[in-house]
């Protein structure tokens, strides 16, 4: 049990479940007076469904435009391209349908709103660095509501990741209130996700929160929460797996999603699967949802000196009681069908340098609850993951 730290309350309304994502939506839009609101959405979810139509109708006149361009990994090119149009229509309400990549660019789009962000070169006094605790960024004027089609849980987070294509670096980018208003939990708009991506994307929130469980700076109540997320998320998974229409699966990975990401609630610091998972995807584009079954079950072996009580918890949740947690994580994630070693990912030795040089700088490696003493050593955790 942790003996002493703080627990922060995270800067959201509410999450919204059991209802059509249609209809909720229009109920935050008059209980938020909301009367221009502009969608970021997925472009599968736009044009091969009539899930935003029906977002569409329901807000009726109180919605202004739609953006479905969303690139894979957020970057601030596009953040300034889509503030620039979100501003032109006098946007008061920015709403996130889609995945991780659509709600990280919605919380990125208010602060390039607030601030004027023109191009790329305009995010280049606001990163969060490693020692950086208080974020330079004004308070939004305008914020955002998030309705998510994956498991990724990031909407539960006040953080956003964003590239800066210029140097090929995923950076971290953080306000209190980036995080959103309110979060829309809605089984059926999921059902088109494809299957890799909600199996990767769920491996992704699981992330979360066994790097909360991990971390020396996590508290009781975020313990207890993650582990109840990973459970119930483990569980919800492995139904859709065998019955991808069955709704009550999809509803109880996205209740596991929930809780799972409490730690990122917290401002809980993640750990070196997540400082790793940036440089894969923002330097060497790795799909996002790819990274944690590829590096998770070595960073464990890595961190279990360090963390072997949390890990015994950990086995426990992902139904192996008495068993390792880095063998169970690495069996779960093989039934989904998602690749566990970096080679399955085209990130080969030849890659290792430069990956090191990036990540050693990493806010999150420098929290992993193992010590990252130098370059070399992020090297030998990447050897095991090869």
């Amino acid at each position: 049990m942790r003996k002493s730290g703080i627990h922060t309350f995270p800067a959201i309304d509410r999450v919204v479940y059991g209802k059509a994502a249609a209809d909720a939506l229009n109920d935050e839009a008059v209980r938020l007076d909301a009367k221009r609101i502009f969608l970021i959405v997925s472009r599968t979810l736009n044009t091969k469904t009539d899930e935003i139509e029906k977002i569409r109708r329901a807000l009726g006149d109180k919605h202004v435009a739609t953006f479905d361009g969303i690139a894979q990994h957020t970057t601030r090119k596009q953040a300034a391209e889509v503030a620039r149009q979100a501003n032109d229509a006098e946007a008061d309400l920015i709403v996130a349908v889609g995945g991780g990549s659509a709600i990280d660019l919605a919380k990125i789009v208010i602060m390039a709103m607030e601030h004027d962000i023109r191009d790329e070169a305009g995010f280049d006094p606001f990163p969060m660095g490693p020692g950086v605790n208080i974020s330079p960024f004004l308070s939004p004027t305008v914020r955002q509501i998030a309705i998510p089609s994956t498991l990724n849980g990031g909407e539960y987070n006040a953080a956003a990741l964003v590239t800066d294509e210029r140097h090929k670096l995923k950076q971290i980018f953080f306000h209190p209130q980036m995080m959103p208003l309110a979060i829309i939990l809605d089984p059926a708009l999921t059902l088109q996700t494809p299957s890799n991506l909600w199996m990767g994307s769920g491996t992704r929130s699981m992330d979360h929160g066994i790097e909360a469980l991990c971390s020396p700076a996590g508290t009781p109540l975020a313990d207890e929460v993650v582990l109840a997320g990973i459970r119930i998320l483990r569980e919800g998974m492995l139904q859709t797996l065998q019955q991808p229409d069955d709704l009550e699966a999809r509803r109880l990975s996205q209740y596991g999603s929930w809780l799972a990401a409490y730690g990122l609630q917290a401002r809980v610091p993640m750990g070196a699967s997540h400082g790793i998972g940036h440089v894969l995807g923002g330097t060497f584009d790795v799909p996002h949802y790819y990274c944690t079954p590829v590096i998770m079950p070595s960073l464990l072996r890595y961190n279990k000196p360090f963390t072997e009580d949390a890990q015994k918890r950990l086995a426990t949740a992902l139904g192996a009681p008495g068993g390792d947690a880095a063998d169970a994580f690495a069996g779960f994630t093989k039934a989904l069908g998602l690749p566990g070693r970096l080679a399955d990912v085209g990130i080969g030795e030849d890659k290792f340098d430069q990956i090191s040089k990036i990540a050693i700088n990493h806010r999150f490696i420098q929290a992993n609850p193992r010590p990252f003493r130098n370059e070399a050593e992020i090297i030998d955790l990447l050897r095991m993951a090869a």
